[in-house]
């Protein structure tokens, strides 16, 4: 599965931006403020909305008349994705709508629908299409030689107008577009990486298979790599031995009153030591290792700021790793102010971000003349980021 594209309106100071052809590893760039975290928390609006329902994820983030752009508080909210997926053997390019409104006082789903091309002409179909809490989906859409009018059409009404139909109906796999997009979005990991809650000990209950957003599972995800994925454990510390100097081995540990802590080996000393005595970036490069090398990856990660307490020499090795996640299938999405990263990224893989008259416009560096100019001339990236060239804007 893999987003093509995602288009956005209303939603803080994205009042209406569209990203278009996303690349299988995307870096945003922009000044504080202008949108590189709203962005990032759409993408966990979704996942929480279908966690729970919409009025929660809501909540959450101040209730709607927070949410909404200001001056646009009388129009729904509306994030619509493109999902290149495999259906019944077939890939096709799903296109999922969700307009989110307030009526009295409450906020409803005003329309959700999920379509695509039952073939390779004619427009896209809508397989399920509700609107505040009443609607349809269709059951064989699997089908593809069937005519329109024979598809099986299951009328159903959900329990509330703020639950996505997709919540529900995704749970069976005779509605196989949107079982797939529900895995989608479920399996989205929004990164908000904590130093400090991934040291120390942590109470060794129940297997934890993939590290948390805030990671303060670390420990008890490397103790399960450690026992059950040996051979993915062993190339995290390969890749460790290359990316920190000295380090020579982590390893896990239960203690007898039953925690886990992460002892850190240096080649420097016989004795190992814990966690707490080590850097953050070593803390902060095996956390990013353990959720780049998860058995089961993500479909999408988002990262802001990868580079706080990472040395800047590391950021060409942390490039790459971001690539080659992206090249066994998953997709990532990365914010920086870091030259020394954006040395290390390629011009196809940039947006920047822009902020005019409260509102986020979202730009690619390939549609840029002169960025294209310069890179073509031999410059980087962040030397280009730090001139100040991501401000403006050379339509190629």
């Amino acid at each position: 599965m893999e987003l093509k594209s995602v288009t956005i309106r209303n939603f803080r100071a994205l009042q209406n931006v569209q990203l278009r052809d996303i690349p299988s590893f995307m870096v945003l760039v922009g000044a504080n403020g202008t949108g590189k975290t709203t962005l990032f928390d759409v993408f966990g609006f979704l996942r929480d909305a279908l966690t729970g329902n919409v009025r929660q994820a809501l909540d959450s983030r101040g209730r709607f008349p927070e949410v909404v752009t200001r001056g646009h508080e009388n129009e729904p909210i509306l994030v619509e994705l493109q999902v290149r997926m495999p259906i019944a053997k077939f890939s096709r390019l799903v296109t999922y709508h969700l307009e989110i409104g307030l009526e009295q006082g409450r906020p409803i789903v005003v329309r959700e629908f999920l379509s695509y091309k039952r073939g390779s002409y004619g427009a896209p179909y809508h397989f399920l299409d509700f609107s505040r809490g009443s609607g349809y989906a269709i059951t064989n859409e699997e089908d593809f030689r069937k005519p329109d009018e024979d598809l099986n059409r299951e009328e159903q009404v959900l329990e509330s107008a703020d639950i996505l139909a997709i919540k529900g109906l995704g749970q069976f796999q005779r509605f196989k577009a949107a079982s797939a997009l529900r895995q989608l979005l479920e399996n989205w990991h929004v990164s908000d990486f904590h130093i400090s809650a991934a040291r120390g000990r942590k109470e060794a209950t129940g297997v934890m298979e993939h590290l948390s957003e805030t990671g303060e599972n670390l420990p008890r995800v490397a103790q399960y790599l450690y026992e059950s994925h040996r051979d993915v454990f062993n190339e995290i510390l390969s890749r460790m031995q290359q990316r920190v100097p000295g380090i020579s081995g982590v390893e896990p540990e239960l203690t007898q009153d039953g925690y886990l802590i992460l002892r850190f080996r240096d080649g420097t000393f016989k004795t190992p030591f814990l966690d707490r005595y080590v850097s953050d970036g070593t803390i902060k490069m095996f956390a990013y290792l353990v959720l780049l090398h998860d058995p089961k990856p993500h479909p999408l990660l988002c990262i802001e700021e990868p580079e706080n307490q990472l040395y800047p020499t590391l950021m060409g090795e942390l490039a790459e790793e971001f690539r080659d996640y992206s090249r066994r299938g998953g997709q990532v999405m990365v914010s920086t102010h870091s030259p020394d990263l954006l040395n290390a990224i390629r011009i196809e893989e940039v947006y920047w971000l822009v902020k005019a008259e409260g509102v986020t416009q979202i730009r690619r560096a390939a549609d840029d003349r002169q960025i294209v100019k310069y890179m073509d001339e031999g410059d980087k990236m962040g030397y280009l980021w730090k001139q100040g060239f991501f401000t403006g804007a050379n339509p190629a």
